[in-house]
């Protein structure tokens, strides 16, 4: 009897939710058919822009990959002087050097495993270390 009465109570108390006038929150929902029309998109009076005549060339200049080098490697760009200062401070390298160092002309020293091993070796003060001999 007393599982009957819960159930009634629980089942009216849902099926009052789903009424009109917000159920039991009480909350008012928006009216989704009261739509209000908004002022047209205007050009403001300054725009400069003018569409490209037939025939002229595209406004980007160069290919895609000179575009990526100028992007990646930077151009012509003037520096403050606190960036100069830095810069010389620090002993930057030449503005070319990223094209240097893959020519086939520049000197490079192969470092080799025993280098990789000691850069993988474990931190650690050095006590419990050997000395691994190749055979």
């Amino acid at each position: 009897m007393t599982t009957k009465i819960i159930f009634l109570g629980a089942t009216s108390a849902m099926l009052a939710a789903c009424g009109s006038g917000g159920g039991i929150l009480g909350r008012e929902r928006p009216d989704e058919f009261a739509v209000q029309r908004q002022a047209p998109l205007v050009v403001p009076p300054d725009f400069n822009l003018v569409p490209p005549a037939p025939g002229a060339p595209r406004p980007a200049e160069g290919t895609a990959a000179e575009q990526a080098l100028e992007v990646l490697f930077g151009g012509p760009a003037p520096r403050s002087s606190v960036e100069t200062s830095a810069l010389d401070r620090a002993g930057a390298a030449a503005p070319g050097i990223r094209s240097s160092v893959g020519d086939p002309e520049t000197n490079t020293v192969a470092k080799g495993r025993v280098t990789r091993d000691i850069i993988a070796a474990p931190e650690g003060d050095g006590q419990n270390s050997q000395a691994i001999i190749p055979s």
